[in-house]
């Protein structure tokens, strides 16, 4: 099976600092792959290189199209969104002006199925749709900024963070829609550093230190795994 997105060899510098260092990784179709690390590891950085963000020096390949040198915008009509960590909304703009934001390469009748889409995903965005996005709590624009990226129907969604300073039930939330996005045949690259919540929910799992990949494979063999246990998921390993 060919992967949906294929990265190899990828190297990503801020000037002549290099934060990811010749890591390769694959997500195939209906699948949730997550990568795990500490703080500074390179973990937002590799997605906002997958994304045309930041330059990759390297090959990156998505939907069977060499995406390398593409722009975003062209990266995103092909079917590759990304929820950045900080969220990045509109906080003056009406949470259904933000959603429709993420349409904006879509036709119509496109933005309108995932207009019901998104508010059958999370409903509560349905019911704040006229409030603004800056006056909504923080799990409510974690839900906003997944929402306005699915709203171009992609096909895959790189996740940077979600769980990031929400309570834990509003986590359980967040992780739950994920599998369904799944279900649904959105594919998922989740960067967290809840690492026990992300291999719950992830098939396979990377695990980046400085830059490189020191471990992979299918997540529950990275979850037993005795340095991630011991450095990751906060419990000692028998």
């Amino acid at each position: 099976m060919s992967a949906l997105l294929s990265v190899s060899d990828a190297h990503v510098a801020y000037g002549k600092v290099e934060a990811v260092r010749g890591v390769s990784l694959e997500v195939l179709d209906d699948e949730i792959v997550t990568i795990i690390g500490a703080n500074g590891a390179g973990k937002t950085t590799l997605l906002n290189a997958i994304m045309g963000i930041l330059p990759l020096r390297g090959a990156a390949a998505f939907a069977d199209q060499d995406i390398t040198r593409l722009e975003i915008e062209d990266r995103v009509a092909a079917g590759l969104s990304l929820v950045p960590e900080h969220r990045e909304l509109f906080s003056t703009m009406s949470v259904e002006d933000n959603l429709q934001l993420g349409a904006f390469r879509v036709a119509k009748a496109v933005a309108a199925r995932s207009f019901e889409r998104v508010y059958t995903l999370f409903p509560r965005l349905k019911e704040r749709r006229k409030q603004l996005a800056g006056t909504l709590s923080g799990g409510e624009q974690q839900m906003l900024a997944m929402g306005r990226a699915l709203m171009g129907a992609p096909k895959l969604l790189m996740l940077d963070e979600p769980s990031l300073g929400l309570a834990p039930i509003i986590v359980a939330d967040i992780f739950r829609t994920v599998g369904e996005l799944r279900e649904a045949g959105v594919s998922v690259l989740l960067v967290e550093q809840n690492a026990q919540a992300a291999l719950k929910i992830a098939d396979r799992a990377y695990v980046m230190e400085l830059g490189e990949f020191i471990l992979d494979g299918p997540a529950a063999d990275i979850a037993g795994n005795a340095r991630v246990v011991a450095s990751y998921l906060g419990f000692q390993h028998d």
